[in-house]
């Protein structure tokens, strides 16, 4: 079957799933049994980190094109709140379609922002332009399509440079540690790429899930960068998409909190990021499905399909040469060379990833000159990397034989 259709085939089963779902639980909710809301599917980011008990502080970090971003910061953890310490610094960034909330979205135990504040670190968190912590900027307002005009090549360009200085200047330090999952590593080959100067304050790049090319991805994720464009843009329109909404709440509350449909609710994520039931923290899912998906831009979405067809990680093609012209001084969009990214890079990547797939990782490794550790994980689908409850475990013991592979590659 050709891959586009088999795509389409798996968005039409996923929406046939929502709709039986979404039936089926409000019919019956009042029968079953619903399960106790965790309070953190209310709450926002500075919330859920003081309701667990660690410090929380948010700041408005204003980009060189006029967005105003949303930045948290847990800067000790329970068990060292030494204040006058200077910690290492990671800076966490997400994904395409969700927000900083997927860092914290377990409980401490399982969560890799706490518990990174928990073995010293002085924790950082982004949140990429459109999303819902950042929807404000000084000229235009998210109603206007100027607003929308972006994708991941802006983020890369105004949102990673203001974003990542703030937080060297904010803490007197010369380098950071850049931690990104998912659109999270596209955003930083694509910064590391073509900014030396903001490499050179990187001492280390961790890339979960990595994703620069989508030729090998599977499941609803391709299926929708595949839509033709005119056609995108008559279903969504030109400027939000999958914004963070009542629907979230309701969906959850109302459906994914009953009993007997929490596992249906949970398939939607599988589809999306592949299976791996074992490692999803069910009694989680009220919190997961209510913070995200958190909005981007349509732009955005068109960018990756550009990727998709091309076949090339370049940046996005305004659509005919003039205006190319106009934006890069070239008829075409120029590539993201790789090869010039000279940032330390420590990756993990999932065996039963369906966006990162394993082939898309096989091809980037070897244009990964400043690569000094990959890791395979064979049971990891996409969404482990931040919701797996083993993340912790996991992460904290490759973060540290990265950081010590680091410090041989000094001496």
């Amino acid at each position: 079957m050709d891959p586009v259709i088999k795509g389409r085939c798996e968005i039409q089963w996923l929406l046939a799933d929502a709709c039986w779902i979404l039936l089926l639980g409000t019919a019956f909710g009042s029968t079953n049994i619903t399960r106790v809301q965790n309070p953190e599917a209310d709450m926002n980011i500075s919330q859920i980190i003081s309701y667990w008990g660690y410090p929380s502080e948010k700041y408005d970090v204003k980009t060189e094109d006029g967005f105003i971003l949303g930045v948290f910061r847990i800067p000790y953890g329970k068990r060292n709140s030494n204040q006058t310490a200077q910690r290492p610094v990671v800076y966490l960034q997400h994904g395409m379609f969700v927000s900083a909330s997927i860092w914290i979205a377990n409980p401490p135990e399982s969560s890799l922002a706490f518990a990174l504040a928990d073995a010293g670190c002085d924790v950082w968190m982004g949140n990429s332009r459109g999303t819902v912590w950042s929807r404000k900027h000084t000229r235009y307002s998210p109603e206007s399509p100027e607003f929308w005009a972006f994708s991941f090549d802006e983020m890369a360009k105004y949102d990673l440079p203001a974003t990542l200085n703030f937080i060297l200047n904010k803490t007197s330090q010369e380098q950071l540690y850049y931690l990104g999952h998912s659109q999270g590593t596209t955003t930083a080959f694509a910064a590391f790429s073509t900014n030396p100067t903001l490499s050179s304050r990187i001492k280390l790049f961790f890339a979960l899930a990595p994703v620069v090319s989508v030729q090998y991805s599977k499941g609803p994720l391709k299926a929708l960068i595949s839509i033709p464009t005119p056609i995108l843009k008559v279903i969504f329109g030109r400027k939000e998409m999958f914004p963070k909404s009542f629907w979230n709440h309701f969906f959850v509350s109302q459906v994914c909190n009953q009993k007997g449909f929490d596992h249906l609710c949970a398939d939607f994520l599988f589809r999306v990021s592949g299976y791996d039931r074992e490692n999803l923290n069910m009694s989680r899912l009220d919190v997961y499905l209510s913070q995200n998906p958190a909005g981007t831009s349509v732009q955005n979405v068109v960018h990756w399909r550009q990727i998709l067809y091309s076949a090339k990680f370049q940046a996005y093609d305004w659509g005919n040469p003039d205006e190319n012209m106009e934006h890069y001084n070239q008829v075409t969009p120029p590539l993201y060379d790789l090869e010039a990214v000279k940032v330390p890079i420590v990756m993990w990547s999932g065996g039963q990833d369906r966006f990162a797939a394993p082939k898309e990782v096989e091809k980037l490794i070897p244009r990964l000159s400043k690569l000094i550790y990959h890791r395979n994980i064979p049971y990891y689908n996409h969404i482990d990397f931040v919701l797996g409850i083993d993340v912790p475990t996991c992460g904290q013991r490759n973060l540290s034989i990265g950081v010590e592979l680091m410090s041989v590659t000094r001496k």
